[in-house]
């Protein structure tokens, strides 16, 4: 991105005689209209609130890139109006160089923001990329980058067929540069329209569709951004080759988790908001990535899964033809309890639990007769499983408690049978917790 051909080159005494020129005031007046101008139509474009973390727009307008690049045109179009009434321009020949800095400052850092909101990452380049741009601003206007490109331009050597300076490096790591900007541009655009409004099937199909529309663009900004630094792209065919079949062997894990990401996402076995369980943890999957997905549990720990051991292992989907969950309270009462009339209202009594489902309606069963009572099992369903099962089972077992005090309903307590030699039998019975 050569940008040297473009902006007039000064040196310190030009910068000084443009400040002290007459006209002076007359260009920061019209400068200063234009600046204006963008901002009230910026203002005017965006309405009252923008879609937070909007590229264009920003989130106060002036940290957008819609803003720099209008006040750069305006200022460009105020200047040609200047030179159409015969006024003499200097003072923009500093000002120009500072809004394509800013506009440059604006677009790789909200660019970056879009595509990688959660990188810490982000903030030191966006901090290294105000630095070198506000620095080659001034060694510009001052005349100092201009004489360091031509040394620059000095230093080559030769590069197969043809010649290489560190100026065209420069330059081409530049262009490079902004080109990937302009593939994460495009790419973040695309997947934020793709994810829009999404839920369910749809968003995990959408999902699949932006992370494939990434990969592209990013395959092609690369080509793109090694043919902007001067490499033949012809001559990497045979070196690709040997270094395709060297990364087959050393990265298989790698790319059988993203084709395996793909064929989760293509085949909808697993969607975004299911309630899975594997091996022994189970929770919530909250992102489905090329490379991982992300369970969350209701304790808020999240497992990192990745790909391949989703499509090689056995995973329980608990919500994936049916959202309704089984669950179930043990209870046990005394011999002798008539289960004629508790069974049914214990029915009644779970019923009224909140989150427990009246269809299909919740059932008591006489699981087995026990040591120490009868050992009944509350057995009910609730259809929305991300909301946590130890909340609803605590309700469930509360209310059969409740009911069971109501009742006079005895718990039977654990009893033990003792017998000395040479002496009676006694009959201990222990209370819970011994």
């Amino acid at each position: 991105m050569n940008t040297t051909s473009t902006l007039p080159q000064l040196s310190l005494d030009q910068v000084l005689a443009a400040l002290r020129h007459p006209h002076a005031w007359i260009e920061l007046a019209a400068v200063a209209i234009a600046v204006g101008l963008a901002w009230l139509m910026v203002r005017l474009l965006r309405g009252a609130e923008a879609p937070r973390g909007s590229i264009w727009f920003g989130d106060r307008i002036v940290d957008g890139v819609f803003f720099p690049v209008l006040a750069l045109g305006l200022t460009y179009g105020v200047r040609a109006l200047l030179q159409v009434l015969a006024i003499e321009v200097s003072l923009f020949r500093i000002v120009l160089p500072v809004m394509v800095s800013f506009a440059v400052i604006r677009l790789s850092v909200r660019v970056l923001s879009a595509a990688f909101p959660e990188s810490r990452v982000v903030r030191m380049a966006e901090r290294t990329i105000s630095w070198v741009a506000w620095a080659a601003v001034v060694a510009w206007v001052t005349g100092v980058l201009p004489q360091l490109l031509e040394e620059l331009d000095q230093v080559h050597w030769k590069l197969g067929t043809s010649q290489v300076s560190l100026r065209t490096l420069l330059e081409g790591s530049l262009s490079a540069g902004f080109v990937l900007m302009l593939v994460l541009w495009a790419s973040a655009a695309i997947e934020s329209r793709l994810l829009q409004g999404a839920t369910g099937e749809q968003l995990s199909l959408r999902k699949a569709a932006a992370n494939l529309v990434r990969a592209a663009l990013t395959f092609v900004g690369l080509l793109l951004a090694l043919s902007a630094v001067g490499i033949d792209l012809t001559a990497l065919s045979v070196l690709g080759g040997a270094v395709g079949v060297g990364l087959g062997f050393g990265l298989q894990k790698l790319a059988a988790n993203y084709v395996s990401g793909f064929v989760i996402l293509a085949e909808r076995s697993l969607r975004i908001g299911d309630i899975v369980k594997i091996d022994q943890f189970e929770g919530k999957v909250t992102d489905i990535t090329t490379r991982y997905t992300v369970v969350r549990a209701p304790s808020g720990r999240e497992a990192i899964v990745p790909n391949e051991t989703l499509i090689t292992t056995t995973v329980e989907n608990l919500s994936l033809a049916d959202r309704h969950l089984l669950l179930q309270s043990p209870v046990s009462v005394a011999y002798g309890t008539d289960l004629q009339a508790l069974m049914p209202a214990l029915v009644e009594r779970v019923r009224a639990v909140p989150r427990v489902l009246a269809d299909p309606a919740p059932s008591v069963l006489l699981n087995a007769f026990g040591a120490d009572g009868l050992d009944l099992v509350v057995c009910y369903w609730i259809g929305d499983p991300e909301n946590g099962q130890g909340n609803v089972r605590s309700d469930v077992n509360l209310a059969v408690l409740a009911l069971l005090n109501e009742q006079g309903v005895e718990i039977p307590y654990p009893q033990r049978v003792l017998r000395l030699e040479g002496q009676g039998t006694a009959l201990i019975a222990e209370p819970p917790g011994r």
